[in-house]
């Protein structure tokens, strides 16, 4: 939800780079760290304490996120093709929330889907703007965001199979 709400104040003030790039990593970092430190937040998404495959999977998820950003979005960094950057940016993102599933469910697997969808759309559609697509993705986050803060409870499921 916080990270949504970073990627639109980024698409507003985006200048050259389309979505500002400083705006968001400082934005991102700020809500990853007091989002993970905020106890309230992390008793409200769980139920008990996280196993250590859940660890493991919170490991992959981010060595996954680093690699796809490196494959994806990389290749684009040299020539400035900052559509094309964000682009890959939003993939990998969104292919990452795959693994996640084992910490928060389902609700993880959806927003991949979706997200991945407005990421084929941008890269289907070159007319659509990165900003629009940055938009429609900081919307999906912070829906999904108010979701597993305010209706959703924490995933019997996931401890139950693992």
């Amino acid at each position: 939800m916080l990270v949504g709400a970073v990627i639109v104040i980024a698409d507003i003030f985006g200048g050259n780079f389309l979505i500002n790039p400083i705006i968001f990593l400082i934005g991102y970092y700020i809500c990853f760290f007091s989002v993970n430190v905020n106890k309230k937040v992390r008793k409200k998404l769980s139920q008990g304490p996280i196993s250590k495959f859940q660890i493991k999977m919170i490991y992959v998820s981010l060595a996954m996120l680093f690699v796809l950003l490196f494959c994806i979005a990389g290749p684009f960094i040299p020539g400035c093709n900052w559509r094309l950057i964000w682009l890959g940016i939003f993939l990998a993102t969104a292919i990452h929330f795959i693994p996640w599933f084992f910490i928060h469910g389902w609700s993880m697997v959806i927003l991949a889907v979706i997200d991945i969808a407005i990421c084929v759309i941008g890269y289907t559609f070159p007319d659509v703007s990165i900003k629009m697509i940055g938009y429609i993705d900081a919307l999906s986050k912070i829906i999904f965001g108010i979701y597993l803060i305010f209706l959703s409870k924490p995933s019997v499921f996931i401890r139950k199979s693992i």
